[in-house]
């Protein structure tokens, strides 16, 4: 799973990309309803990642971003001090426990393209020129649920 999420000028996008190792491809772009700071932007897109993960029932996870915040954050590398992050990141954490096997990797921004900020995202997941494309675009914006809601949706999913 890639994904991206950027707060810009014209608004707050995110991407995530979901890429077998058979090289199928599936993509969705989202519109965060929302205002927000560049790491609440990650956060989001990568809770909503998950959620899709979880929901098509993929146990085994190789996670690339172009954060390295966000993935030293995951790793407990580096603590949360801003108090926005806090919950999301506990979803998040919460979220990858669902899953049998996480790699999460920083990915440099020139590096791969496939972790570029949105607008050029679709533009790069197609292998060739000649290929379209259906990218389905949501409008989202996640609500981190309270503890005890968080379980009985997630046993609901996973069941």
């Amino acid at each position: 799973m890639y994904f991206d999420g950027a707060t810009r000028y014209d608004g707050t996008r995110a991407g995530v990309v979901f890429v077998s190792l058979e090289k199928h491809v599936l993509s969705c772009s989202f519109v965060l309803t929302q205002s927000c700071s560049n790491n609440i932007a990650e956060y989001q897109v990568l809770i909503l990642g998950l959620q899709m993960a979880i929901e098509m029932r993929i146990k085994d996870l190789n996670i690339y971003v172009n954060s390295s915040l966000v993935i030293k954050k995951l790793l407990k590398e580096y603590e949360i001090k801003k108090y926005d992050l806090v919950s999301y990141h506990k979803y998040a954490l919460q979220l990858l426990d669902n899953l049998e096997t996480i790699e999460l990797r920083h990915v440099p921004r020139g590096a791969n393209k496939m972790v570029n900020t949105l607008p050029n995202l679709i533009a790069t997941v197609a292998s060739r020129a000649e290929e379209s494309m259906n990218v389905p675009i949501c409008n989202r914006w996640v609500i981190v649920p309270l503890d005890e809601e968080f379980e009985t949706k997630v046993n609901a999913v996973s069941a």
